[in-house]
């Protein structure tokens, strides 16, 4: 895992758009759909739009139906880390990058085999490094 790091609320608004920053800084979600990656289905690896920690691989992407990327699980153990969210009166569990903090989305157990969950994860929370003809991720 890569070092964390932080940012003040100024530098992020600097670096990130403003839609970015409402979904990973503010816990926002952007509308199902209209995100970027929602039906992408090249080859890669999808880092944290905030600070490039590798977070999910393209393999390990599926199509919930629900208008998000969602994925079956992390790239690894230490990408991403969780916390339990209770807004919107109920109990969901939170997905965030491990590096940054960043907001991605949430984590359901109503996935797909092999792990049976669903990673529900923001596109604008996101950045696609594609695979090259040699086989890794740029």
């Amino acid at each position: 895992m890569t070092d964390k790091f932080d940012k003040t609320n100024a530098e992020w608004q600097v670096c990130l758009t403003p839609e970015q920053y409402q979904v990973m800084r503010k816990h926002g979600t952007e509308r199902p759909f209209s995100g970027k990656y929602h039906d992408t289905k090249a080859a890669g690896t999808y880092v944290c739009a905030g600070c490039g920690e590798p977070l999910f691989a393209a393999g390990d992407k599926f199509d919930s139906g629900t208008g998000w990327p969602s994925y079956t699980q992390p790239l690894d153990d230490t990408a991403v880390g969780t916390t339990e969210d209770v807004s919107l009166g109920m109990t969901r569990t939170e997905v965030h990058c491990r590096r940054c903090g960043a907001h991605l989305g949430h984590v359901f157990a109503d996935g797909p085999a092999p792990t049976g969950q669903r990673y529900c994860i923001n596109s604008v929370s996101l950045d696609f490094k594609p695979q090259d003809e040699s086989g890794s991720a740029d």
